[in-house]
């Protein structure tokens, strides 16, 4: 069955850099698009970055552009989130996310239109 797990979170200073894995299994990643999202305490998950299976086009929230770098590695069915210069506001629950059909969907920063979760990992950005 589709599974991911994602890997990578824990505590960092303001000002660092943290990357993030989320590993696919059950399905080949060449096919599919991979989104990541994050949840603050007491608020939504929303879209942080995208990346599509077709045209390796890449997607980002504009609170993390220039930061964040969303990359995959087809062979070992892993896509990362690579999180430098760090602040506060970026502490959350980090997810990785799968559309049910192929690659990214339009609405990429929508959870709705994802249908396979990752666990989430733990990222803490504090002094």
């Amino acid at each position: 069955q589709v599974q991911l797990v994602e890997s990578g979170g824990g505590l960092v200073q303001p000002g660092g850099s943290l990357r993030l894995s989320c590993a696919a299994s059950g399905f080949t990643l060449n096919y599919y698009g991979i989104g990541w999202f994050r949840q603050a305490p007491g608020k939504g998950r929303e879209g942080v970055s995208a990346i599509s299976s077709s045209t390796g086009r890449t997607y980002y929230a504009d609170s993390v552009k220039g930061r964040f770098t969303i990359s995959r590695d087809n062979a070992k069915n892993t896509v990362y989130l690579q999180m430098n210069s760090l602040n506060p506001e970026d502490t959350g629950v980090y997810y990785c996310g799968r559309g049910r059909y192929g690659d990214v969907p339009v609405r990429w920063w929508s959870r709705d239109e994802y249908a396979y979760w990752g666990q989430g990992t733990q990222v803490i950005v504090s002094s």
